[in-house]
């Protein structure tokens, strides 16, 4: 019998597996299109512009050089912002064979928080669910450690999650923050450059100054194209920048995070400089280049002045209350001594 059923439970997987193949495949179309429209505007760009239509060899050569460096750079830092690995939380936040096993087994949310409690004790962990629970991924057994959110699209906890972005079809955080700010910066560059020194020759074509040949529906629909994405990329950016100078995620600007003493929309802010630092590190000759320097350990998250006050605080109190509990066990001692 166990063996006459086998044959059926493969036949139940294999649509689910089959789904999700296509689910993957179909997640690669916007990159795609992406690679398509930078190809055809590198094609654009350098053929049809440069070679056929600008006919001072010193204006080419000037263009070629500024907008081979702009395109690199884009290309580099898209490059790393697609295939760098989100950082997931380390073998520590996952629960012990033994707790695991009771957690499992208990149905009771009491009892199962009293366990993550214990098992959290060492942990460095100050944020909380918005009930004031350990946060934990049921679908990744572990305990989230803070700014970790679990990824529905890529079905994995990402440490310092910010969004899951279909552009790069992967879930930008922790690993490559700094390479996602550095694409948005260099494709806003990029369709600048594009767009300022297409225009003198949109407007001739446009205007009939510059004879109707092939290059004519490039150059028009270039400049377009550019434009169009400046608009859409600066929006973007400006917005990432002001992130960036905050210390939040997208998450968490939407949501503020939620610590033992409340929730704190600034509660991961460290100053205009320190907060630039947690993402493009110490060394500022590696701020403009797509390679990892985002300071800070890749599990511990800093916390603001004011949240360590508060948790001082707390601290303090939970001393004292202990001490007085002390003191009132040994005098009852002694009383009934």
């Amino acid at each position: 019998m166990r063996h006459a059923l086998l044959p059926t439970r493969g036949r139940k997987m294999a649509p689910t597996q089959v789904l999700r193949c296509c689910q993957r495949g179909l997640a690669w179309i916007p990159v795609i299109f992406i690679a398509l429209v930078v190809c055809w505007s590198y094609y654009a760009y350098v053929v049809e512009l440069c070679i056929f239509t600008i006919t001072s060899i010193g204006e080419q050569i000037v263009y070629l050089i500024f907008f081979h460096l702009s395109f690199i750079m884009f290309v580099w830092s898209y490059w790393k912002t697609i295939f760098t690995k989100p950082a997931n939380p380390s073998k520590e936040y996952c629960l012990p064979k033994a707790e695991k096993e009771l957690y499992e087994k208990e149905e009771r949310p009491d009892s199962q928080q009293e366990i993550l409690s214990q098992a959290a004790s060492s942990l460095p962990l100050y944020t909380r669910t918005g009930a004031g629970a350990i946060r934990y991924c049921d679908r990744c057994q572990v305990i989230k450690p803070d700014r970790c959110h679990h990824c529905s699209a890529c079905d994995m906890c990402v440490l310092k999650m910010d969004h899951h972005c279909p552009w790069v079809n992967n879930c930008v955080g922790f690993s490559n923050y700094k390479f996602f700010i550095l694409f948005l910066a260099y494709s806003l560059v990029y369709c600048l450059f594009i767009a300022a020194t297409v225009l003198q020759y949109f407007i001739k074509f446009w205007t009939n100054e510059l004879p109707d040949t092939h290059a004519k529906f490039h150059v028009l629909f270039l400049f377009f194209v550019a434009a169009m994405f400046c608009i859409s990329i600066l929006s973007l950016f400006s917005y990432h920048l002001w992130l960036v100078g905050k210390n939040r995620s997208t998450i968490e600007a939407f949501r503020a995070p939620v610590f033992r003493t409340g929730s704190d929309k600034n509660g991961f802010s460290l100053g205009f400089r320190k907060n630039i630092s947690q993402v493009f590190g110490d060394q500022k000759k590696y701020w403009l280049l797509p390679i990892f320097t985002s300071a800070a350990d890749i599990s511990v998250s800093p916390l603001s002045e004011s949240q360590n006050r508060l948790l001082s605080n707390e601290q303090h109190a939970n001393n004292i209350g202990d001490h007085l509990v002390n003191n009132t066990f040994k005098s009852g001692e002694l009383h009934w001594g």
